[in-house]
């Protein structure tokens, strides 16, 4: 399917890996220009230089921390106008909910609900003039299905969630799409650390813990970066101009719901 995008610039936070670096490789195969953010510089450079050699597209690498001010600076300079925005910033660290004291929810907050805000509010404007947007942003299936000892996680993301529902129907009439994508477990390293944590916990191996959890999702497999990507890629398509303020789950069926 020709996405119609191809040509389009996006700048996708979080690339150097995991889900995000396969939104950007997906969005790459389109054809779409990139601008990639990550705090790790050299890891950012190696996912950059093969995106460049695979795809043939315009990248641009911004090593910086997309949850501090200072930082998001550095990356909306070298942004400029984009026409796609993908954000995405790491979770905080399980715990338990005497755990977490008030810095704490901050934090989470700055980094999960008020740096994509902070984004949108920053890029969406160029997007209003030109007639045409899209954001996608990666949330978490904690929304939908709260995940007990992610507690800083279920309260920061739920807090951008009412965010997106409004703002996304004041910008629809203006070209702009903003949704968000919900992933549950996939190989990343983001899984690697909650299943270790798990596997020290219970007192079993790295594998075992991931069969453990595997076993509960009716794919009984972690999702692919692959795979995510290409969702987001067409949620980032001309194709998606009526899909507005939506929270697109991407678990395996392990929300087990009907609606």
């Amino acid at each position: 399917m020709d996405l119609g995008i191809a040509g389009k610039r996006a700048l996708v936070c979080a690339s150097s890996k995991g889900l995000g670096r396969g939104c950007a490789e997906a969005l790459a195969g389109a054809g779409v220009n990139l601008v990639l953010n990550a705090r790790g510089a050299d890891a950012l450079e190696e996912t950059a230089a093969a995106i460049r050699k695979a795809h043939g597209v315009e990248v641009t690498a911004v090593a910086a921390d997309i949850t501090s001010e200072a930082g998001r600076a550095e990356v909306l300079a070298a942004a400029g106008d984009v026409d796609i925005l993908v954000t995405n910033a790491g979770g905080p660290p399980p715990g338990m909910w005497t755990d977490w004291e008030r810095e704490d929810f901050i934090k989470a907050i700055d980094a999960n609900m008020l740096t994509p805000i902070a984004l949108m509010k920053a890029l969406m404007p160029g997007m209003i003039d030109r007639g045409w947007g899209r954001v996608v942003n990666i949330t978490s299936q904690s929304v939908k299905s709260p995940i007990a000892v992610l507690g800083l996680s279920n309260s920061a993301r739920a807090g951008l969630t009412g965010y997106v529902a409004g703002t996304a129907r004041q910008v629809a009439e203006k070209g702009v799409v903003i949704n968000n994508l919900l992933p549950g477990i996939h190989a990343t390293d983001r899984a690697d650390s909650l299943d270790s944590g798990v596997a020290k916990a219970q007192g079993i191996s790295l594998e075992e813990a991931r069969d453990k959890r595997a076993s509960g999702i009716p794919a009984r497999r972690y999702g692919t970066a692959e795979e995510f990507g290409a969702t987001c890629a067409f949620m980032c398509s001309q194709h998606a101009g009526y899909m507005i303020g939506q929270n697109i789950l991407l678990d395996g069926g392990a929300l087990n719901a009907t609606l």
